[in-house]
């Protein structure tokens, strides 16, 4: 007998039988693989429960990845979400300042077109003007108070001109250039109108006092009918003015007459006509001298 130690692995019956086993479990094996590789190709459909079978076993574990996946990408998203916020957020905010400027902008410009369509509409009524145009300045902090306008000499304009705006009187034309000229304003210490109340024919003056309202001042002394509230528009004396134009609302009383502000506030005027002197003659005849005056009579002798 041959020592144990000696021995060969053949020789133990239970060495013998794990590897025949082994040997059988792989040929079965690859038998009903072969097996099932044949019905796969000669009968697709067959297979269809064992395959859903399987995708249902592995399904769990898809999922945790899944779920694993999202959750990484959110975190990441979420990180870059907040550095880019900061930015995103400021963009936004300039989008929205500039769609307010340009909300703004189109309103005013809409308003705009709306005085000047209400000053264009002025002329079916009151004739052609001269020009219309601008005010492009004016004087704030004096005593005298003169307005600027984008027309001048060579658009027509002459001294002494009325010019208004679609709710009244502004002034009348002080000095022409070629293109520009300045306007003495009612509001101004030297600037006397001529006026009548609207409800009827009492007349009195407008003078300005250089602080923007307007001293309405009797011709007729006695006991004061003026009343807050009262509308005066130009009389038509002096011939300047046509009359029937609005001018000065009253706001306070005073023994003589009262105070009142100006219907056609030159600061919220953006668009103004200059009209021709209503009556060029007395207006000329007034500019003349006494002795002008007196040799115009004696030719005409």
């Amino acid at each position: 007998m041959a020592p144990t130690s000696s021995r060969r692995s053949g020789h133990s019956r239970r060495a013998q039988y794990s590897l025949f086993t082994s040997y059988l479990v792989a040929a079965i094996g690859a038998l009903i693989g072969a097996v099932l590789l044949g019905i796969s190709l000669w009968q697709p459909a067959a297979m269809g429960g064992v395959r859903g079978a399987a995708s249902d076993a592995a399904e769990p574990a898809g999922r945790a990845v899944a779920v694993a996946r999202e959750g990484s990408g959110g975190f990441f998203d979420a990180i870059a979400g907040y550095f880019r916020a900061g930015s995103q957020n400021a963009g936004l905010r300039k989008e929205l300042e500039l769609a307010r400027i340009r909300l703004a902008e189109a309103d005013a410009t809409l308003q705009e077109n709306e005085r000047l369509k209400a000053l264009i509409g002025l002329t079916e009524q009151d004739g052609e003007p001269v020009a219309i145009t601008h005010i492009t300045g004016s004087t704030a902090a004096s005593a005298r108070r003169f307005a600027y306008i984008g027309a001048g000499r060579a658009d027509g304009v002459q001294v002494g001109m009325p010019v208004r705006s679609a709710r009244g009187v502004v002034g009348r034309v002080l000095e022409t250039g070629s293109s520009t000229s300045r306007v003495l304003l009612l509001t101004d210490s030297e600037s006397v109108l001529p006026v009548r109340r609207g409800s009827d024919d009492l007349v009195a003056f407008a003078e300005g006092r250089g602080n923007g309202l307007l001293r309405i001042r009797l011709v007729n002394l006695g006991i004061n009918p003026l009343e807050p509230g009262d509308v005066f528009v130009t009389s038509g004396a002096g011939g300047y003015y046509r009359p029937g134009v609005a001018v000065a609302v009253l706001t306070e009383i005073r023994p003589d007459g009262g105070l009142a502000r100006m219907i056609a506030d030159p600061a919220g005027t953006d668009f103004v006509r200059v009209e021709p002197i209503w009556q060029p003659d007395t207006v000329a005849a007034a500019r003349q001298s006494p002795d002008e005056v007196l040799s115009d009579a004696e030719e005409s002798e």
